[in-house]
């Protein structure tokens, strides 16, 4: 029997709060979580993480952004030590566990305070057939 599927995969958007500024802050961190996260959500890291500091005209607008390749698609983070707030995209062409996703991270960046989003993208996303 054949299965008409439709859809592309769910968007994870974080926007976390009341962070631990150390952890905004440290550049290697991000670029650990970003390495980590493919392993620990189930997909395939197609790229080591680029992470970079900017150096904003404002300095509390100073932080880290990164981002890290999926196969499912991409990982990005933006970080704002000064004001103690992260945001960070998962989107995957591929299900994955939402809920443990964003609890990971909120952990890792010791949030207080979070906010999340999760958008299932590509409506109009030509439908696959699966054989069931």
């Amino acid at each position: 029997m054949k299965k008409q599927t439709c859809g592309y995969g769910p968007h994870l958007m974080l926007d976390l709060s009341d962070c631990n500024p150390i952890i905004l802050d440290d550049l290697e961190a991000c670029f650990k979580l970003l390495s980590d996260l493919p392993d620990i959500i189930g997909m395939t890291k197609i790229t080591q993480p680029y992470v970079f500091r900017y150096s904003a005209p404002v300095p509390e607008d100073e932080g880290i952004t990164g981002v890290v390749i999926i196969a499912e698609s991409h990982i990005s983070l933006h970080t704002y030590p000064g004001k103690r707030f992260v945001f960070v995209d998962l989107f995957s062409c591929k299900p994955f566990d939402v809920d443990m996703a964003r609890d990971y991270v909120t952990q890792f960046f010791q949030s207080k305070s979070a906010l999340y989003h999760v958008q299932e993208r590509g409506a109009a996303f030509p439908a696959a057939i699966k054989i069931a």
